[in-house]
Parts: C-alpha cells; sequence; structure tokens
C-alpha cells in the first residue's frame, strides 16, 4: 500500500469516527426525547380546535408526523406475535407489521382524542451511558382521579432511541396482544392473524367514519 493510500484512509478513518462521535454526542438522551416529543403532541392538541374536538383525520396527521418516527414497530409487533413470527415469510412479516401499526397508532389516536389538559411528569433516567436499552418512567396527572403510570421501553437503532413498547398501569400495550395472537396463529395460522388484524382496522374505519 502507498503512503498516500495509507495517509488517505488514516486520515478517512479519523474524520468518519469523528462524524460518529459528533452525531452520538447530539443524540438526544431517550428521556429528553421522550419529553421533547410530548410537548410537541400536547403543544399540537392546545393549538388545534378540531383535534380537540376529536376530528380523527387531524388526530392521525398528528401522530404520523410526531409519534411514527420514534417507534419501532418491527420490533413492537415481533414482540406481540412471539414464536408464531418465526414461522412468518418476509411478506407476511411485514403485512403483520402493517397491520398492527395501524392497531396500535389507532390505540394512541384514542388515547390523544381524550387529552383534557393532564399534566405529565417524568422520574430522573437512570441510565449508562453505554446502555441500548432504557425505561422512561412519567406519571399522567389528572383532576379527581389517581395518577396513572406510563412507561416506555426503549431501544438505541442507527437511527436513534425509538420505543418499541409502552406500559399504561403496568400493562404492555405489546405484551397485551400476545397470547391472543398466539392462539390464532394456532389455529388459523400467520395468514388467519393478518385477517383478523385487517379486520379489525377495517371495522375501526368503518366505526369512525359512522361517527363524523
Amino acid at each position: 500500500m502507498s503512503r498516500f493510500r495509507r495517509s488517505f484512509l488514516i486520515t478517512a478513518s479519523l474524520l468518519l469516527a469523528l462524524m460518529m462521535s459528533t452525531a452520538f454526542a447530539e443524540e438526544p438522551a431517550p428521556d429528553a426525547l421522550i419529553k421533547a416529543v410530548s410537548a410537541e403532541v400536547i403543544a399540537a392538541i392546545r393549538q388545534d380546535p378540531a383535534i380537540q374536538a376529536g376530528d380523527a383525520r387531524k388526530i392521525a396527521e398528528l401522530v404520523e408526523a410526531k409519534i411514527v418516527p420514534h417507534f419501532d414497530f418491527r420490533r413492537a409487533t415481533q414482540t406481540a406475535v412471539g414464536a408464531g413470527w418465526r414461522r412468518a415469510t418476509p411478506a407476511q412479516q411485514e403485512r403483520l407489521v402493517q397491520e398492527f401499526r395501524t392497531l396500535v397508532l389507532r390505540t394512541y389516536s384514542g388515547a390523544l382524542a381524550n387529552y383534557r389538559d393532564q399534566v405529565i411528569e417524568y422520574r430522573p433516567l437512570r441510565a449508562r451511558p453505554d446502555d441500548t436499552e432504557v425505561t422512561v418512567y412519567s406519571r399522567v396527572k389528572q383532576s379527581g382521579a389517581e395518577p396513572i403510570v406510563l412507561e416506555y421501553d426503549m431501544a438505541r437503532t442507527d437511527s436513534g432511541w425509538k420505543v418499541f413498547d409502552i406500559r399504561v398501569a403496568g400493562i404492555s400495550l405489546v405484551a397485551n396482544y400476545r397470547s391472543a395472537f398466539a392462539d390464532e396463529v394456532r389455529n388459523r395460522g400467520i395468514d388467519g392473524l393478518i385477517e383478523l388484524l385487517a379486520t379489525k382496522n377495517r371495522q375501526a374505519v368503518r366505526t369512525a367514519a359512522a361517527k363524523t
């Protein structure tokens, strides 16, 4: 290897390492990310009367813009499907992710539609700098009722921290489906589970349309 080529590779390697370290340093901490996203979502709700009135289209647009980029739907779907995931073909896995994504977003949209100026408090994050998975703990305070504990399970990915599960009062949004999904796969196979999810999503669309 020539001296020029060796020097070029060393320089390029150092530059790449610098870029990666800079990107890592600028990456928001998982709790800071959750706080920022929550603040943006709440601000959008407060500024838009249509969202406050329960406009399904506006709520869906808000979720798509603010929530979707920070959620790992593939991992969430894989966890919910469990052992059946390994039996699915790549095409079936993509359909499962698509349908489960729609189901989760519909659940999240329903929660946003019920937002009524609740106050969200966050506990200090306990994590080491080299942790690849963390849990962000928060409490949703509501007038006249006990606070709701809301936990976000997050993993570090190549594109930043992503949520792969949410627990409400200790109940996992993802794991909550696992038993029903396993029964469906056992009785009707992967295609049966896909059809079940697709049917639920179609029914939700018809119900929402009937209310407008």
